[in-house]
């Protein structure tokens, strides 16, 4: 593809030199770029600067400092090289665990994110609809006035704090930290758009909502399946995993309604239509259940509930499976037999499963059919969950979230009292910062359940960041809190990413201020056409800062400063205690860490969580453990990811989660979930007790099944003060570890005692139960198929119709049912789905900012298959207009093609900067544009919402395409 408008691409140096013969005095011509993407990652290798380029610098050694990748989860070594406070050059690290000397596209152009001129170089405010150029001070003063004053009119919600994947650990926990302190739960980051249904439909299966193996272990397994997930272009790195696995004789299925450059390395690829994830599933399984191949020892000892699946399963025969997802009978056969005959076999799934009104259903049926199978806690097997953002699995277990404080705790009186005490903050003066008004809305279903109504706003659901627009535009009385939203803090975060553009467009206009925080300027900039009420505040990159990172498969990595922060730009954290200063609670949002100026000293942030995240056991990776492994990477096996000798014997890297107790223990992580085959002290456990011990007389903990060198040799509870009395184990806490544990448990003794003594006896703190295939608080226990709300298969709404409209995740009513009941079919006849690009990320502000990337691909585009082109009169390259069934149209560039089939079109969604056909590259701050501009799928995808986590549904909806 071509640019439409190459005068708009800018130059990346001060120089002047323009961007093509920039990319040639680089050593890389324009067509090189292009082709170095497509090489394998492992030919990678350190490009040498021109001699031009060396004597621009001045003299001065040159230092090499470790970092980490700040795109996708996979958490990439990064070296870079700085020579007088300048990131001259950066490799791959080739002693890194996880790339091995490999990068992405992505990832080796990152130092651009860095020095990229487009960046957000000092605050902004917008008068009479010009950027003005403002101080810190002048930006903190006026902002905080205003969210002081309407704090006072409307209550502490009116104003949302939507956070971001991108914090490190330490910035995720202070945020969430630091909105607590404000009074609100209108709080969340991007996991709610990507993988929130993951955690719900994982933790409620089996305890934790993670990725329970990693991408190295993916080397071991005897099968790989993945289902509606592309790492080839969203994890390009993973793959050198995933090829390792097949080399040793693993067959690759994918399953996908499109055919993706993952796709075509498969054994077996199978086309579903957008949707159908449950069927499919529930189609192997009647084959696995009907030819006894299901691991019947497995399930007797660790599953509870699976004769209730089977009683679904069984009516979804080959013919109606068939009618349903468009998978013959032969190929679903093929596909269960394969992975009953490859055992352990691992499952991996993205965004394609979850972002679906029933995305909780999908997630809850692939654990389920790995439950089947008894793929679950074994090297190899598992459910290998790919995350998106570098650090969203660290966002979401540090709880930047509208339904929880850090470590999933919840929201309850409970919950609230054990941070207080972790903070050290009174409990009463923490209630009081909340709107006291009780409301009432009709009893609901929330993540854990139907919550209760009748509470205050400080143990109940926030509104969730899928729907702010709702909270800003919803009539009051609908809204479970004191107003509706006035003020909105978009922080690291690109609303291209959200669906329902228009209605958004309409929200940030209506809103009496929007905050932007971000180092480079977001589409939320440009989308409205407010003259006023809108800051542009510049934050550094985390190049430009320190702390951890936590990876997909949970190892948390110490990522090191490179540069200083450029410009204006502040950290996150110095951010944060500016405003805490303004807000008045600066003191206690810091109470127990050092403040150097107004920048919040990293290390102590990590030492006040270790002292409370007891539940997922982000306790035991104290600074100094992280900072000696990544000294140390090169003494780590790559497929265990255990040290083999050195200082960090022993330890798996990044200490995966959960790593119990405290520092002093050295547990060493532990990098495979559920795994009893190991003691808990080296990594093992059994599936945790989350549920109760007994449901309608049947017994939820594990039979004749318990972590090797177990005391307890069957199932158990999870610990508490009075189980270690009962056992006869209470003495063996020290003096000061009894006063701190009395009348606690496992998750709330801060001495972390109870972890210590339970594991000296071989057991996990949490308990040892089965895993559950009915999620009895969910909407649908067990998992089932339902229609998206808009779909072209009008002939199976009746049998498989969505839920009745219904108030769900507390605050904000939902449509189910009154959308499904119109047909918009006749107008709107195209499935329309969405996903990534290797060459951008996210919302793509910072990738398509990067003129490295840019060259690579420069046009925003929709996938049609060539019979639904030649019905629109439409050939390759040309213009046309996208409609969806609420109103949005864009104007993109046609890709025809067969990757799709007929009747079924594909968008990416990093592209911003156009809107329904105007091009709004004026709108930017002088500078800041990104070199590449285009519209956005998002302004014609349509409404649907997970009814547990209110995941948008963005996978499937309808729309049309006609010549521009």
């Amino acid at each position: 593809m071509k640019l439409t408008k190459r005068e708009s691409v800018s130059s990346p140096q001060s120089n002047g030199v323009n961007r093509r013969a920039f990319l040639k005095g680089s050593g890389i011509a324009a067509g090189g770029a292009a082709f170095m993407s497509m090489l394998p990652p492992a030919m990678m290798q350190k490009a040498e600067a021109s001699e031009e380029q060396r004597i621009s610098y001045a003299d001065g050694e040159i230092s090499k400092k470790r970092s980490v990748c700040t795109h996708c989860s996979v958490g990439c070594g990064v070296i870079a090289e700085v020579q007088n406070g300048v990131w001259t050059g950066q490799e791959p690290s080739f002693e890194h665990p996880f790339n091995l000397g490999a990068h992405c596209a992505k990832g080796a152009s990152v130092r651009e994110h860095g020095h990229g001129d487009k960046r957000l170089k000092y605050p902004l405010k917008k008068v009479n609809g010009k950027w003005q150029r403002i101080s810190w001070e002048q930006a903190i003063e006026e902002v905080g006035d205003r969210m002081l004053a309407i704090r006072e009119q409307s209550g502490p919600d009116s104003v949302y704090w939507l956070g971001s994947a991108k914090y490190s650990n330490e910035q995720s926990y202070l945020f969430r930290k630091f909105a607590a302190l404000w009074g609100t739960n209108n709080v969340d980051h991007q996991a709610r758009i990507c993988h929130s249904t993951t955690v719900a439909g994982v933790a409620n299966t089996w305890g934790y909502g993670a990725m329970t193996n990693s991408y190295n272990d993916i080397h071991n397994a005897k099968a790989i399946f993945i289902i509606g997930a592309n790492p080839a272009e969203a994890h390009p790195v993973s793959l050198q995993h995933i090829f390792r696995g097949k080399e040793r004789g693993a067959p690759l299925i994918v399953v996908d309604p499109r055919m993706t450059r993952t796709a075509a390395h498969a054994d077996q690829f199978v086309r579903i239509r957008p949707g159908t994830d449950v069927p499919f599933v529930w189609g192997m399984l009647w084959h696995i259940f009907g030819n006894g191949w299901e691991d019947k020892e497995f399930i007797r000892q660790r599953v509870y509930g699976m004769d209730e699946i089977r009683k679904e399963v069984a009516k979804w025969t080959p013919a109606e499976v068939e009618r349903v997802t468009g998978a013959k009978e032969a190929e679903v056969y093929k596909a269960a037999k394969t992975m009953a005959d490859h055992r352990p076999g691992t499952f991996v799934w993205c965004m394609g499963g979850t972002q679906h009104t029933i995305g909780n259903n999908n997630t809850r049926a692939y654990c389920i059919f790995q439950l089947a199978l008894g793929n679950m806690g074994v090297s190899g097997g598992g459910t290998n969950i790919f995350r998106g953002h570098d650090n969203v699995q660290g966002a979401t277990d540090f709880g930047v979230l509208s339904h929880s404080l850090p470590g999933y705790y919840g929201l309850t009186e409970g919950a609230w009292k054990h941070w207080a005490r972790v903070w050290d903050i009174d409990y009463e003066w923490l209630k009081n910062r909340f709107d006291q008004h009780v409301y009432e809305p009709e009893a609901g279903m929330g993540e854990e359940g139907p919550t209760t109504a009748g509470q205050s706003p400080m143990y109940t659901n926030g509104i969730p960041v899928s729907r702010w627009i709702d909270g800003v535009l919803e009539d009051k009385e609908n809204i479970a809190q004191n107003e509706i939203i006035r003020a909105m803090v978009l922080w690291g975060h690109a609303p291209n990413s959200q669906t329902r553009g228009p209605e958004m467009k309409a929200a940030m206009e209506k809103l009496d201020m929007l905050v932007i925080i971000d180092p480079y300027p977001t589409v939320s900039a440009v989308m409205n056409d407010r003259t006023d009420g809108v800051y542009l505040l510049p934050a550094c990159t985390q190049f430009e800062t320190y702390g951890s990172v936590t990876s997909s498969n949970r190892s948390v990595q110490w990522r090191h400063q490179i540069i200083d922060p450029l410009f204006e730009s502040l950290p996150d954290h110095t951010i944060m205690y500016k405003f805490a200063k303004k807000f008045g609670f600066a003191d206690k949002l810091c109470k127990h860490i050092q403040v150097n100026g107004e920048e919040p000293l990293i290390e102590d942030i990590t030492r006040e969580y270790n002292r409370g995240m007891w539940t997922v056991g982000y306790t035991g990776q104290t600074p100094e453990r992280m900072k000696l492994q990544s000294e140390n990477l090169h003494t780590f096996d790559k497929t265990t990811l255990r040290a083999q000798g050195g200082p960090c014997d022993g330890e798996y890297y990044g200490l995966p989660w959960p790593c119990w107790g405290t520092g002093e223990m050295k547990h060493p992580g532990s990098p495979i979930l559920y795994d009893t085959s190991v003691p808990v002290k080296d990594g093992g456990l059994p599936f945790r007790a989350r549920f109760g011990v007994e449901r309608d007389g049947v017994n939820l903990l594990a039979e004749d099944s318990y972590t090797e060198g177990s005391e307890i040799k069957d199932g158990y509870p999870e610990f508490t003060a009075d189980m270690l009395k009962e056992l006869g184990w209470w003495n063996e806490l020290t003096p000061e570890e009894q006063k701190e544990a009395e009348g606690r448990n496992w998750k709330t003794d801060l001495s972390g005692g109870i972890q210590r003594v339970v594991i000296n006896h071989g057991c996990a703190p949490y308990g040892n139960a089965k895993a559950r295939a009915i999620v009895w608080q969910f909407p649908d226990p067990v998992p089932i198929h339902r229609e998206p709300l808009y779909t072209n298969r009008r002939d199976l709404v009746e049998k498989y119709p969505t839920y009745e409209d219904r108030r769900s995740f507390y605050r904000l009513p939902t449509r189910y049912g009154s959308i499904q009941a119109k047909d918009f079919s006749q107008e709107f006849p195209l499935i329309m789905t969405s996903g990534r690009l290797v060459e951008y990320e996210g919302g793509g502000d910072e990738t398509r900012s990067n003129p490295w990337l840019a060259e690579l691909q420069q046009d925003m585009f929709i996938e049609l298959h060539p019979a639904d082109a030649n019905n629109a009169d439409v050939k390759h390259g040309d213009m046309v207009w996208v409609d969806g069934p609420e109103g949005g149209s864009i104007k993109v560039m046609a890709f025809v093609t067969e990757r799709v089939e007929r009747g079924t079109v594909f968008m990416p969604f990093h592209f911003g900067g156009h809107y329904q056909g105007e091009v709004l590259r004026d709108k930017y701050p002088e500078g800041t544009d990104p070199h590449i501009l285009g519209e956005s799928c998002n302004v014609v995808f349509t409404y649907g919402y997970d009814s547990v986590t209110m995941m948008q549904e963005t996978k499937v909806s309808l729309c049309r395409v006609r010549a521009a």
